[in-house]
C-alpha cells in the first residue's frame, strides 16, 4: 500500500456511516469500515429502525385482529408468546445485517471490528480484543450516530426503569407502563406495548405531543391515543421515581397537581445525544457545538480538513435517510466530485398508528418567516380508500406559494403515511406547482389520490370536496 493504509476510513457502521463506505469503495477508494459491535448496521438496524417497525407490525395485526370485530369477523383473543416475537424480530435484525456484510464483502470494504479514537489529524488508534494497533488514512468520516439521553434525575440502576434500547428487547409487557416523553421515540414504543396489553400513561412536560410536528397532523393522531392508551399527561413532568417492591413509583408534577403513581415499568424517551464522547477529537481541530454535535458544512466538512462528519453526530434531524445522503456527499467529495448536502426537502415519518409523515415547509414555518403561502388541506372523510379501510380520521395537506402555487412542503396523518410522503418530496425537490399534481392521474380508489385532490383545491374544488365560496 501507499503511505497511508486506506484512502478512506469510516467510524460506525449505520446507514450513513455503511452507505458513505460503499460509495467511496464504489468511487476507486481504498476503504475501511470501523465499528466495534460485531454487527453491521448502528443504531438504526440494530437497536432503533427496524426491530421498533417490526415490533410496530405485530402491534398492527394485534390491533387490526380487534378491529376486525366491526367488520362481522371475529377471532378468538390473539396469544402472544414474546419469545417467538423477540426470535423473529432478532430474525429480521440478523437477516438485514448479514446483507451488509456481504454487501461490503462484495466491494473490498475491509471491516474492521475496534473502537477507534483519533491520535492525529490522520491517525487511528484501534482497540480490540486482539490489542491495540494504529491506522493511518488520508481522509476519515465521522459516522458515530447518537444514544438515548436519560436526565440524570431518572438514572436509576433498576431493570424496571428502561430506554428505548431496553424497551426494543421486550423484556415482558407490563400492566403498567409509564412513558416519559411525548416524541417520537415514546410514542412509537407505546403503540406497541398498548397492543400487546399494558396499560400505557404517556407523560409529556410540554403542552403538546410531538413538539415541532404540524398540529394539524398530530390531531388525529392524540385523538386516537386517548381513547387508547390509559392517559395522556401534557404540561406534566416526572419529579423523582422510588422503587418500591409493588413497582416503580413516579411523582408527577402537572399544572394543577403532584400526585404519585405506582408503575410496573417505566420507558425514559426524551431524547438522544450525540456520541462525540472518548474519540480523541481534542487530537484533531474538529469543533463540537454547544449541544455536543459536530459542527460541518454543506460538504460534510469538519474544520480538520482530513475529518469529515454524517448522520446523528452532526444534529438535526436524526433520520438515517439523512445520514445515508450525506454519507454519499462526504465520499463523493473525498472523491474529487462537487457534491454538497443541499435537500430541499427531507422527510420524517412517525411510524404510530396512524402514521405521520412531513417534508419541506410547514405552516409554522411559513407563519414565522413571513411568507405568503396558500394551505390545502384534503381530510381523508372524503376518501373512498380510506373509508373502505374505516380509518377516515387522517389529512392530507399542502403548503403551497399563494402566487404561483408552487408546491413548498407537504404533510399526512392517516395508515401508510410514510409510504405516501414521497411524492411530495419529489414534488418540492422538482419545484412542481399544484396543477402539476393536480393533472396527474392517481388510481382510484388509492389514499394516493388525496393528495392529487388537495392539489385541485389550491385552484378551486375538488372533485370529492366541496369548499364554500362564502
Amino acid at each position: 500500500m501507499s503511505v497511508s493504509d486506506y484512502d478512506v476510513t469510516v467510524i460506525g457502521a449505520g446507514p450513513g456511516g455503511y452507505a458513505a463506505a460503499f460509495h467511496a469503495a464504489d468511487l476507486g477508494l481504498r476503504t475501511a469500515l470501523i465499528d466495534y459491535d460485531p454487527q453491521l448496521g448502528g443504531t438504526c438496524l440494530l437497536r432503533g429502525c427496524i426491530p421498533s417497525k417490526a415490533l410496530l407490525h405485530a402491534a398492527r395485526l394485534l390491533t387490526e385482529a380487534e378491529e376486525a370485530q366491526d367488520w362481522g369477523i371475529h377471532f378468538a383473543k390473539p396469544r402472544v408468546d414474546l419469545e417467538s416475537l423477540r426470535r423473529r424480530t432478532r430474525a429480521i435484525v440478523g437477516k438485514l445485517t448479514t446483507g451488509v456484510r456481504t454487501l461490503a464483502q462484495s466491494r473490498k470494504v475491509d471491516v474492521i471490528q475496534a473502537r477507534a479514537t483519533f491520535k492525529t489529524a490522520t491517525t487511528l488508534e484501534l482497540s480490540s480484543p486482539q490489542g491495540k494497533r494504529e491506522l493511518s488514512y488520508n481522509h476519515a468520516i465521522l459516522a458515530t450516530g447518537s444514544r438515548p439521553a436519560v436526565p440524570p434525575s431518572l438514572m436509576i440502576d433498576d431493570h424496571r426503569v428502561m430506554d428505548s434500547t431496553g424497551a426494543l428487547e421486550l423484556p415482558d409487557v407490563p400492566a403498567r407502563l409509564l412513558v416519559v416523553g411525548g416524541g417520537y421515540i415514546g410514542l412509537e414504543l407505546g403503540t406497541v406495548y398498548h397492543a400487546l396489553g399494558a396499560a400505557v400513561t404517556v407523560v409529556e412536560a410540554l403542552p403538546h405531543l410531538l413538539n415541532g410536528v404540524d398540529p394539524d397532523l398530530v390531531r388525529p393522531l392524540q385523538q386516537r391515543l386517548q381513547k387508547h392508551f390509559k392517559a395522556l399527561k401534557l404540561n406534566t413532568t416526572v419529579e423523582k421515581l422510588d422503587l418500591r417492591d409493588e413497582g416503580v413509583a413516579a411523582t408527577l408534577k402537572g399544572s394543577e397537581e403532584t400526585r404519585t403513581e405506582v408503575f410496573d415499568r417505566v420507558l425514559v424517551a426524551v431524547g438522544r445525544r450525540a456520541n462525540t464522547q472518548q474519540l480523541g477529537l481534542e487530537h484533531t481541530r474538529v469543533a463540537v457545538s454547544a449541544k455536543g454535535f459536530v459542527q460541518v458544512d454543506r460538504q460534510m466538512r469538519t474544520a480538520e480538513p482530513s475529518i469529515f462528519a454524517i448522520g446523528d453526530v452532526v444534529g438535526e434531524p436524526l433520520l438515517a435517510h439523512k445520514a445515508t445522503h450525506e454519507g454519499v456527499v462526504a465520499a463523493r467529495v473525498i472523491a474529487g466530485h462537487n457534491a454538497v448536502f443541499d435537500p430541499a426537502a427531507i422527510p420524517a415519518v412517525i411510524f404510530t398508528d396512524p402514521e405521520i409523515a412531513w417534508c419541506g415547509l410547514t405552516e409554522e414555518a411559513a407563519k414565522a418567516s413571513g411568507r405568503a403561502v396558500t394551505i390545502a388541506r384534503f381530510p381523508w372523510a372524503a376518501s373512498g380508500r380510506a373509508t373502505t379501510l374505516d380509518r377516515n380520521e387522517g389529512l392530507t395537506k399542502l403548503v403551497l406559494d399563494a402566487e404561483s402555487g408552487r408546491i413548498l412542503g407537504m404533510g399526512l396523518c392517516g395508515i401508510g403515511a410514510g409510504e405516501l410522503i414521497s411524492e411530495g418530496v419529489l414534488a418540492v425537490e422538482m419545484g412542481a406547482v399544484a396543477e402539476d399534481v393536480a393533472a396527474s392521474i392517481h388510481p382510484h380508489p388509492t389514499l394516493s389520490e388525496t393528495v392529487m385532490e388537495a392539489a385541485e383545491l389550491f385552484h378551486g374544488q375538488a372533485i370529492h370536496l366541496y369548499k364554500s365560496k362564502r
